[in-house]
C-alpha cells in the first residue's frame, strides 16, 4: 500500500523550518558534525540534513533520535501538548455533570 503524501500548511511548513533551524544551530553550538550526529543518532547524512531543514516527510521518530543525539535534546519532545488548554477545559466541563451513584 503506497504511503499517503502529508499536505501541511504553510504555517506548519514554517513551524517545522524553524524547528530545522533551532536543530541545526543546537548542533552547530556544541561543534558536532553532522557525520557524528548520524553516527550516534543512527540515521544517514541525508536524513540529518533533511531534519535541518524541516521536511515534513522524516518520521518523528528520526526527529526524536536526532535530539537524543544532541545532548539528550528529546526529553523536550514530552513538553508537546502539555499546556492544552482546551482539551482540560473540554475535560472540566464533562466532570462537571453530576452523576449518581450507583445502588447497592
Amino acid at each position: 500500500m503506497p504511503q499517503k503524501a502529508v499536505k501541511l500548511l504553510p504555517k506548519q511548513l514554517k513551524i517545522l523550518q524553524t524547528m530545522g533551524d533551532q536543530i541545526r544551530l543546537a548542533r552547530l553550538r556544541r561543534n558536532f558534525s553532522v557525520e557524528l550526529i548520524a553516527q550516534r543518532s543512527g540515521v544517514s547524512r541525508t536524513t540529518i540534513w533533511a531534519i535541518e531543514k524541516g521536511s515534513p516527510s522524516v518520521s518523528m521518530g528520526a526527529y526524536a533520535a536526532v535530539l537524543h543525539a544532541i545532548n539528550g535534546l528529546d526529553k523536550d519532545l514530552l513538553k508537546v501538548a502539555q499546556e492544552d488548554e482546551l482539551g482540560h477545559f473540554l475535560q472540566d466541563a464533562k466532570l462537571d455533570q453530576r452523576k449518581r451513584a450507583s445502588r447497592k
